[in-house]
């Protein structure tokens, strides 16, 4: 009954197998929350019903299936295995949604809903993102388990399955159901490593705010020849609207959304950060705030990016000024931003450019507010020491620089929150051929399984 036995028993139930079958099994469910059909939205339900629930019953754990608030929102699954009022309690979390499954566009040999094995990758919609994330831990959990015969802490589970329309409703629920919820840490995963052979923890997340900016000028479209020169040109309007948001190479102009939490301690935090290199594009020097490092312009500042632009009809041009051009537009933003100030602070901006042509439409979904916390708070430096511990090497980043629900966590339920991912950022998550490197999965398995050995048997930071 050791730490190593129970790390011997996560990594050989890799080993064995054990782990791609469970996972293939996973990914047969087409649990896309981005699907508004009926069915998908059973299959997201059948997920927590037979692939979640029966498991973590089996563990101990007394599980319930709730309906989501929101009428765009799947179902949840909250679950409390509780060993006694004196122990640390944890709070781990995932997501059984997936984006579209983007059938027809994997490359010759995949498909999304069926595991495929090609060397050291698995390919199959959630592979990355979420599905063996979440599976990793709770089959450690279940290793300690096996290995103690009691975990040692408290833990309560929940995994949603609207993560990627926004996790519609998950702040309504923690807030109805928020005594179920109360626990001294969340511990969970999500996301990329930064280098696959070395294990990331993140305390937080940018946030996001996702809009459309539209410009409508006149009725139809109309004969370039005989209109050009006479109508105004809806796209270059909203062309030149875009340029005034930030410089030649992507440096932001909106003066609200350049943040000032870029202090010595988050600088200090990401001086060592690897960024480039790796797997996944290359870095583009000349892109970004010119005065700071990558690590810190992907970690610690705000970004505009443009995700989808139109006018006429791209695939049939013809000669004629359309009466119309849409971009739809995401900030990711650090602390320090105002979630409420970021489209107001646009209007401003437009306005005193001269695009008072261009109006925003705010998406209700997509939006999460930034988080973070500090990365030498006690229960990250506990984490820290136990993943150490196991794999020798750690990145530590003070917030990804995605988004997450982590706000639902630290504002909502009021918990420190460290994240543990177990993929990495060539992994083609919401893209054709998504998938997970076998040897991250497994490393990842062990780090848990110590990380859960420790959380049961040795001092952990004062109870909240």
């Amino acid at each position: 009954m050791t730490r190593d036995a129970a790390i011997s028993r996560a990594t050989g139930y890799f080993d064995a197998g054990t782990f791609r079958k469970e996972l293939a099994a996973l990914v047969t469910y087409r649990s896309e929350s981005q699907n508004t059909a009926p069915e998908a939205r059973a299959e997201s339900l059948r997920y927590l019903q037979e692939a979640m629930l029966p498991r973590l019953s089996a563990m101990g754990f007394d599980c319930e299936i709730i309906d989501n608030p929101g009428s765009a929102g799947g179902p949840l699954l909250l679950g409390e295995r509780h060993e006694g009022e004196d122990l640390p309690t944890l709070l781990t979390y995932g997501h059984g949604d997936t984006v579209l499954g983007q059938e027809g566009m994997w490359r010759d040999g995949l498909e999304p809903w069926e595991i495929v094995e090609e060397g050291e990758r698995l390919y199959g919609r959630g592979t990355a993102d979420n599905k063996s994330q979440h599976l990793i831990n709770i089959a450690a959990l279940e290793a300690v388990l096996a290995t103690r015969g009691h975990l040692g802490f408290n833990v309560r589970v929940v995994i949603e399955t609207s993560e990627e329309v926004g996790s519609v409703g998950l702040a309504e629920v923690f807030r109805q159901y928020r005594d179920r919820l109360t626990a001294d840490v969340l511990i969970a995963s999500d996301g990329p490593r930064l280098q696959p052979e070395v294990p990331t923890i993140f305390m937080g997340s940018r946030g996001g705010a996702t809009f459309d900016l539209v410009v409508e000028t006149h009725e139809g479209a109309h004969h370039s020849g005989n209109w050009g020169g006479l109508l105004a040109d809806p796209a270059m309007i909203l062309a030149h609207a875009l340029a005034s948001i930030t410089d030649a190479r992507g440096q932001i102009r909106v003066p609200d959304w350049r943040p000032d939490s870029l202090t010595d301690s988050v600088r200090e935090a990401l001086r060592r950060l690897p960024v480039a290199g790796g797997d996944g594009p290359q870095v583009d020097p000349d892109w970004g705030e010119e005065s700071l490092t990558p690590a810190e312009r992907v970690f610690g500042w705000n970004s505009f990016a443009v995700l989808a632009m139109v006018s006429g009809v791209p695939d049939a041009p013809v000669n004629a000024i359309s009466g119309w051009a849409r971009a739809t537009c995401q900030l990711r933003f650090v602390v320090g931003t105002d979630p409420d100030g970021i489209v107001p602070a646009l209007r401003r901006h437009l306005d005193v450019h001269g695009f008072g042509r261009v109006e925003i439409r705010p998406h209700d979904q997509g939006r999460f507010a930034a988080t973070r916390v500090d990365p030498d708070h006690p229960w990250a430096r506990f984490v820290g020491d136990s993943i150490r511990a196991t794999a020798g090497d750690l990145h530590v980043l003070p917030n990804l620089a995605g988004s997450l629900p982590n706000d639902c966590f630290t504002d909502i339920l009021g918990l420190p929150t460290i994240w543990i991912p177990h993929s990495y950022r060539g992994c083609s998550q919401h893209a054709p051929n998504e998938h997970v490197l076998k040897p991250v999965c497994r490393d990842a398995l062990g780090v848990m399984a110590g990380l859960f050995w420790d959380l049961g048997g040795r001092d952990t930071p004062a109870r909240s």
